[in-house]
Protein backbone atom coordinates (compact mmCIF):
# COMPACT_ATOMS: atom_id res chain seq x y z
CA UNK A 1 0.00 0.00 0.00
CA UNK A 2 1.41 3.54 -1.07
CA UNK A 3 1.97 6.56 1.59
CA UNK A 4 -1.30 8.75 1.73
CA UNK A 5 -0.61 11.82 -0.51
CA UNK A 6 1.91 14.78 1.17
CA UNK A 7 3.36 12.29 3.60
CA UNK A 8 6.87 10.22 3.39
CA UNK A 9 6.94 6.52 4.54
CA UNK A 10 9.08 6.08 7.43
CA UNK A 11 11.45 4.16 5.82
CA UNK A 12 12.18 7.04 3.26
CA UNK A 13 12.17 9.62 5.81
CA UNK A 14 14.66 7.46 7.67
CA UNK A 15 16.92 7.53 4.74
CA UNK A 16 16.60 10.94 4.08
CA UNK A 17 17.67 11.92 7.40
CA UNK A 18 20.87 9.76 6.69
CA UNK A 19 21.44 11.33 3.61
CA UNK A 20 21.13 14.72 5.69
CA UNK A 21 23.48 13.71 7.94
CA UNK A 22 26.08 12.34 5.83
CA UNK A 23 26.27 15.68 3.79
CA UNK A 24 26.92 17.44 7.50
CA UNK A 25 29.89 15.01 7.90
CA UNK A 26 31.08 15.77 4.27
CA UNK A 27 30.94 19.76 5.17
CA UNK A 28 33.97 19.25 7.45
CA UNK A 29 37.67 18.88 5.97
CA UNK A 30 41.00 19.16 7.04
CA UNK A 31 41.11 22.88 6.89
CA UNK A 32 37.16 23.04 7.80
CA UNK A 33 37.34 21.24 10.76
CA UNK A 34 35.11 22.94 12.80
CA UNK A 35 32.64 25.09 11.81
CA UNK A 36 29.07 27.00 13.30
CA UNK A 37 25.88 26.13 12.78
CA UNK A 38 25.34 28.68 10.19
CA UNK A 39 28.14 27.24 8.28
CA UNK A 40 27.00 23.79 7.84
CA UNK A 41 23.30 25.24 6.75
CA UNK A 42 25.01 27.08 4.20
CA UNK A 43 27.46 24.26 3.11
CA UNK A 44 24.69 21.46 3.27
CA UNK A 45 21.64 23.61 1.56
CA UNK A 46 19.26 22.71 5.11
CA UNK A 47 17.27 25.08 6.64
CA UNK A 48 19.38 25.81 10.02
CA UNK A 49 16.22 24.06 12.14
CA UNK A 50 16.94 21.29 10.32
CA UNK A 51 20.70 21.40 10.76
CA UNK A 52 19.93 21.70 14.50
CA UNK A 53 17.28 19.31 14.80
CA UNK A 54 20.13 16.42 13.67
CA UNK A 55 23.31 18.21 14.82
CA UNK A 56 21.33 17.42 18.07
CA UNK A 57 20.92 13.48 17.44
CA UNK A 58 24.05 13.18 15.92
CA UNK A 59 25.99 14.76 19.09
CA UNK A 60 23.81 12.27 21.19
CA UNK A 61 25.64 9.51 18.81
CA UNK A 62 28.69 10.81 19.08
CA UNK A 63 29.11 11.61 15.39
CA UNK A 64 29.53 15.36 16.03
CA UNK A 65 30.45 17.48 19.30
CA UNK A 66 30.56 20.89 20.37
CA UNK A 67 33.84 22.87 21.50
CA UNK A 68 34.47 25.30 23.55
CA UNK A 69 33.69 27.80 21.28
CA UNK A 70 30.12 26.26 20.34
CA UNK A 71 31.21 25.13 17.14
CA UNK A 72 30.70 21.84 15.93
CA UNK A 73 33.40 19.10 14.92
CA UNK A 74 33.73 15.36 14.17
CA UNK A 75 32.26 13.56 17.55
CA UNK A 76 34.81 10.51 19.08
CA UNK A 77 32.78 7.61 17.65
CA UNK A 78 34.07 8.95 14.16
CA UNK A 79 37.49 9.30 15.28
CA UNK A 80 37.48 6.00 16.50
CA UNK A 81 35.90 4.53 14.09
CA UNK A 82 38.05 6.06 11.40
CA UNK A 83 41.64 5.28 14.08
CA UNK A 84 40.43 1.67 14.48
CA UNK A 85 40.01 0.60 10.70
CA UNK A 86 42.24 2.14 7.76
CA UNK A 87 43.80 4.61 9.53
CA UNK A 88 45.86 3.74 12.05
CA UNK A 89 46.35 -0.08 10.75
CA UNK A 90 49.88 1.27 9.43
CA UNK A 91 50.80 3.26 12.19
CA UNK A 92 49.63 0.39 15.05
CA UNK A 93 51.70 -1.87 12.40
CA UNK A 94 54.80 0.39 12.58
CA UNK A 95 54.68 1.12 16.46
CA UNK A 96 53.12 -1.51 18.76
CA UNK A 97 56.45 -3.44 18.64
CA UNK A 98 58.78 -0.55 19.27
CA UNK A 99 56.24 0.16 21.78
CA UNK A 100 56.45 -3.33 23.42
CA UNK A 101 60.17 -2.87 23.33
CA UNK A 102 60.30 0.51 24.98
CA UNK A 103 57.77 -0.33 27.71
CA UNK A 104 59.76 -3.65 28.50
CA UNK A 105 63.31 -1.58 28.97
CA UNK A 106 61.59 1.32 31.02
CA UNK A 107 58.64 -0.61 32.87
CA UNK A 108 56.13 2.01 32.10
CA UNK A 109 53.44 2.36 30.20
CA UNK A 110 54.26 3.09 26.55
CA UNK A 111 51.06 5.41 24.75
CA UNK A 112 50.71 6.22 21.07
CA UNK A 113 49.14 9.82 20.15
CA UNK A 114 47.75 10.69 16.77
CA UNK A 115 47.54 14.20 15.94
CA UNK A 116 43.90 15.62 14.57
CA UNK A 117 43.46 18.34 11.99
CA UNK A 118 41.49 19.81 14.69
CA UNK A 119 44.49 20.72 16.43
CA UNK A 120 43.65 17.83 19.30
CA UNK A 121 45.19 14.78 19.37
CA UNK A 122 43.86 10.88 20.21
CA UNK A 123 45.57 7.86 22.23
CA UNK A 124 45.52 5.16 19.65
CA UNK A 125 46.93 2.28 21.70
CA UNK A 126 49.11 1.45 24.67
CA UNK A 127 51.46 -0.89 25.55
CA UNK A 128 50.99 -0.92 29.50
CA UNK A 129 53.34 -1.64 32.40
CA UNK A 130 53.70 -4.83 33.94
CA UNK A 131 54.02 -2.56 37.35
CA UNK A 132 50.80 -3.61 39.78
CA UNK A 133 50.85 0.23 39.88
CA UNK A 134 50.60 1.99 36.24
CA UNK A 135 49.46 4.36 34.09
CA UNK A 136 46.23 2.84 32.06
CA UNK A 137 44.67 4.98 29.35
CA UNK A 138 40.94 4.62 29.22
CA UNK A 139 39.83 7.38 26.96
CA UNK A 140 41.22 6.27 23.81
CA UNK A 141 40.13 8.03 20.71
CA UNK A 142 38.45 10.70 22.99
CA UNK A 143 39.70 14.08 21.53
CA UNK A 144 42.42 15.76 23.51
CA UNK A 145 42.73 19.41 23.24
CA UNK A 146 46.48 20.52 22.49
CA UNK A 147 48.76 21.36 23.90
CA UNK A 148 48.15 19.16 27.64
CA UNK A 149 50.69 17.09 28.73
CA UNK A 150 54.40 15.72 27.17
CA UNK A 151 52.41 14.53 23.67
CA UNK A 152 50.54 17.86 23.29
CA UNK A 153 53.10 20.15 23.59
CA UNK A 154 55.57 17.83 21.49
CA UNK A 155 52.83 17.81 18.63
CA UNK A 156 52.82 21.62 19.09
CA UNK A 157 56.13 22.26 18.89
CA UNK A 158 56.59 20.77 15.56
CA UNK A 159 53.22 21.69 13.80
CA UNK A 160 53.44 24.83 11.21
CA UNK A 161 54.49 27.69 13.21
CA UNK A 162 51.20 29.58 11.84
CA UNK A 163 49.27 26.77 13.20
CA UNK A 164 51.10 26.35 16.40
CA UNK A 165 50.85 29.93 17.25
CA UNK A 166 47.22 29.73 16.39
CA UNK A 167 46.95 27.26 18.97
CA UNK A 168 48.34 29.47 21.61
CA UNK A 169 45.91 32.36 20.95
CA UNK A 170 43.08 30.32 22.46
CA UNK A 171 42.71 30.03 26.13
CA UNK A 172 43.96 26.85 27.79
CA UNK A 173 42.26 26.24 30.94
CA UNK A 174 43.86 24.68 33.62
CA UNK A 175 43.38 20.88 34.44
CA UNK A 176 45.86 19.87 36.95
CA UNK A 177 47.39 22.95 39.16
CA UNK A 178 50.68 22.21 37.24
CA UNK A 179 48.84 22.25 34.16
CA UNK A 180 51.08 24.79 32.07
CA UNK A 181 48.52 27.48 30.69
CA UNK A 182 51.62 30.41 29.71
CA UNK A 183 51.63 31.40 26.19
CA UNK A 184 55.30 32.31 26.97
CA UNK A 185 56.12 29.86 29.19
CA UNK A 186 55.26 27.51 25.99
CA UNK A 187 56.87 28.60 23.66
CA UNK A 188 60.19 28.37 25.57
CA UNK A 189 59.24 24.69 26.06
CA UNK A 190 58.89 24.16 22.49
CA UNK A 191 62.29 25.62 21.39
CA UNK A 192 63.73 23.61 24.26
CA UNK A 193 61.63 20.32 23.26
CA UNK A 194 63.04 20.98 19.54
CA UNK A 195 66.24 21.22 20.41
CA UNK A 196 66.38 17.97 23.15
CA UNK A 197 63.59 15.77 20.81
CA UNK A 198 61.45 15.44 23.91
CA UNK A 199 58.81 16.77 26.08
CA UNK A 200 58.46 16.25 29.80
CA UNK A 201 54.82 16.77 31.84
CA UNK A 202 54.86 16.97 35.45
CA UNK A 203 51.48 15.86 36.30
CA UNK A 204 50.02 18.54 33.86
CA UNK A 205 47.07 17.08 32.56
CA UNK A 206 46.32 13.90 34.89
CA UNK A 207 47.29 14.16 38.28
CA UNK A 208 49.79 12.04 39.90
CA UNK A 209 51.09 11.24 36.64
CA UNK A 210 53.96 11.93 35.03
CA UNK A 211 55.20 11.43 31.24
CA UNK A 212 57.89 12.27 28.77
CA UNK A 213 56.87 12.06 25.13
CA UNK A 214 59.20 12.60 21.59
CA UNK A 215 57.37 12.72 18.19
CA UNK A 216 57.37 11.27 14.98
CA UNK A 217 56.53 12.31 11.72
CA UNK A 218 55.35 10.40 8.10
CA UNK A 219 56.86 10.34 4.85
CA UNK A 220 56.27 13.96 4.47
CA UNK A 221 57.78 15.09 7.12
CA UNK A 222 54.87 15.82 8.78
CA UNK A 223 54.23 15.52 12.07
CA UNK A 224 51.47 12.78 12.84
CA UNK A 225 51.55 11.70 16.38
CA UNK A 226 54.15 10.64 19.12
CA UNK A 227 55.26 8.32 21.97
CA UNK A 228 54.74 8.38 25.61
CA UNK A 229 55.86 6.85 28.52
CA UNK A 230 53.84 7.23 31.90
CA UNK A 231 54.26 6.67 34.89
CA UNK A 232 53.18 7.24 38.42
CA UNK A 233 55.09 10.63 40.36
CA UNK A 234 57.03 8.05 42.80
CA UNK A 235 58.60 6.01 40.53
CA UNK A 236 58.94 9.31 37.88
CA UNK A 237 61.61 12.21 39.31
CA UNK A 238 62.80 14.53 37.11
CA UNK A 239 66.35 12.65 37.04
CA UNK A 240 64.68 9.29 35.84
CA UNK A 241 62.63 11.53 33.15
CA UNK A 242 66.03 12.78 31.69
CA UNK A 243 67.21 9.58 31.65
CA UNK A 244 64.42 8.52 29.84
CA UNK A 245 63.75 10.66 26.95
CA UNK A 246 66.13 9.70 24.73
CA UNK A 247 65.42 6.51 24.81
CA UNK A 248 61.55 7.87 23.64
CA UNK A 249 63.38 9.78 21.02
CA UNK A 250 64.77 7.32 19.49
CA UNK A 251 61.96 4.64 19.83
CA UNK A 252 59.71 7.45 18.19
CA UNK A 253 62.27 8.31 15.07
CA UNK A 254 62.19 4.69 14.84
CA UNK A 255 58.53 4.10 14.39
CA UNK A 256 58.97 8.35 11.62
CA UNK A 257 61.56 5.77 10.04
CA UNK A 258 58.89 2.71 9.61
CA UNK A 259 56.18 5.40 8.05
CA UNK A 260 59.03 6.19 5.58
CA UNK A 261 60.09 9.50 6.93
CA UNK A 262 63.98 10.39 6.23
CA UNK A 263 66.39 13.46 7.77
CA UNK A 264 65.93 14.90 4.91
CA UNK A 265 62.47 14.92 4.42
CA UNK A 266 61.95 16.03 7.71
CA UNK A 267 64.37 18.77 7.52
CA UNK A 268 62.90 20.17 4.65
CA UNK A 269 59.37 19.84 5.70
CA UNK A 270 60.25 22.20 9.18
CA UNK A 271 63.08 24.69 7.88
CA UNK A 272 61.25 27.37 9.36
CA UNK A 273 61.95 25.49 12.51
CA UNK A 274 65.09 25.69 14.48
CA UNK A 275 66.07 21.67 14.48
CA UNK A 276 68.94 19.82 15.00
CA UNK A 277 67.96 16.81 13.05
CA UNK A 278 70.89 15.40 14.39
CA UNK A 279 69.67 14.63 18.00
CA UNK A 280 66.31 14.25 16.59
CA UNK A 281 67.60 10.66 15.06
CA UNK A 282 70.33 10.21 17.46
CA UNK A 283 70.60 6.58 19.82
CA UNK A 284 69.86 6.96 23.41
CA UNK A 285 73.18 6.22 24.77
CA UNK A 286 74.41 9.28 22.04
Amino acid sequence: MSSPPGRRSGRAAGVQSIDRAAAILRSFSEHRAELTLSEIARSTGLTTSTVHRLLAAMHQNKLVRQTRERRYAPGSLIVQLVLGDVVATTLREAALPIMSALRDEVEETVGLHSVLPSDERVVVDQAESHQPLRRTYTELGVPIPLPYGAPGKVMCAWLPPARCEAILQQEIPPITSTTVTDPEELRRQFVEIRRRGFAMSLAERTPGIRSVAAAFFDHNGAVTGGLSVSGPEMRMPAERMEEIGPHVRQAAWAVSEDLGATEVVVRSRNSELDVDMEMLSAPADS
